[in-house]
């Protein structure tokens, strides 16, 4: 029942014991209103392995689902975050994605987080647990609720057909970088299909190569070129390919310093990289978060929420 990966603020609890998480859950229930410190608690600290086995147990000795139980007895982005715990990782990002289709307009935020830095395999499974969920595809939904060419790649990352090798080919990544650059800074007007061909398909390491033969032929960096040459969604997801391809933790330390800063705060984009990265590279997003900006994810997140929201983040979030 170990975590996801490694550098997570989340580990395996020790001396796990689901039906005694069980009981404290149902007493946290019981009578008016809820102790919700004790939903915290048990829930927080655990993997998602281990809460699986609490689910288990609770349908066992209760007869409901736990779930359903928490989500009539809280509410807000409480609830969001403590919904989110519940769910394996690719059934999270699958009604995550469902979530930024419903009802009128999109939250392309949801589209572009998820499906630019999720791996071949992990892209496979959500598309499985979708398709299981809605009788439906996910390419189906994306291409029902969005267009043009940020439409097409969407549709190529959720196809997972990525190169995953490390092999760089260096003559291959010279006519790379030539070809983006042709189509777009030596132009007028922009060729994005050669951008889709090569950000979407390569491997990391070759892209990475591609990214320094780029900025040898244009003396500039692939991101400026992409906010020169691009605009809205499209250059979003392609700017956030390459954010991901070159530091995945620092792509997601930008995207909450982003969802927090200024007035107000996009909790939808802090509770889902909250959720989905506590298990995997939090220790690195947090360092990332550190190095970028000076200050600590903790702070940041201690002095733009409240409440219980407040305290099951920064669990998550683990010390300074």
């Amino acid at each position: 029942m170990a975590a996801i990966g490694n550098r997570g603020t989340v580990t395996e609890a020790a001396g796990f014991d689901p039906d005694a998480d069980v009981q404290a859950l149902r007493g946290a229930m019981k009578g008016t209103g809820t102790d919700e410190a004790a939903v915290i608690q048990v829930l927080a600290p655990r993997t998602i392995a281990q809460r699986q086995r609490i689910k288990e147990a609770y349908k066992q000795s209760v007869g409901k689902d736990l779930a359903d139980d928490l989500s009539s007895e809280l509410s807000g982005t409480f609830r969001s975050v403590v919904l989110g715990l519940l769910m394996l990782a690719p059934v999270y990002d699958a009604y995550e994605l469902e979530n930024a289709m419903k009802g009128a307009g999109t939250e392309e935020a949801a589209l572009i987080d998820i499906l630019a830095s999720r791996s071949n395999d992990e892209m496979k499974t959500i598309n499985a647990f979708y398709k299981k969920k809605h009788d439906k595809s996910l390419e189906d939904a994306v291409c029902g609720d969005t267009s043009g060419m940020f439409q097409r790649v969407l549709v190529s990352l959720l196809t997972a057909g990525r190169d995953e090798s490390d092999k760089v080919d260096e003559a291959q990544a010279v006519l790379d970088a030539k070809e983006i650059y042709e189509a777009g800074e030596a132009r007028w007007g922009t060729d994005e299909v050669k951008f889709l061909t090569v950000l979407c398909v390569r491997n990391r390491n070759h892209l990475l190569r591609v990214f320094e033969e780029y900025q040898k032929i244009s003396g500039r960096d692939i991101e400026d070129s992409i906010k020169r040459e691009m605009s809205g969604c499209l250059e979003d997801v392609f700017l956030a390919i390459v954010k991901c391809l070159r530091n995945k933790p620092a792509f997601f330390a930008e995207r909450l310093y982003k969802s927090m800063k200024g007035l107000g705060t996009t909790d939808t984009i802090l509770i889902r990289i909250m959720v989905a990265r506590a298990e995997i590279d939090m220790l690195d997003i947090k360092a990332q978060f550190l190095k970028m900006y000076g200050k600590t994810l903790h702070s940041f997140i201690k002095g733009d929420t409240s409440g219980d929201y407040r305290k099951i983040l920064l669990e998550l979030c683990g010390g300074e």
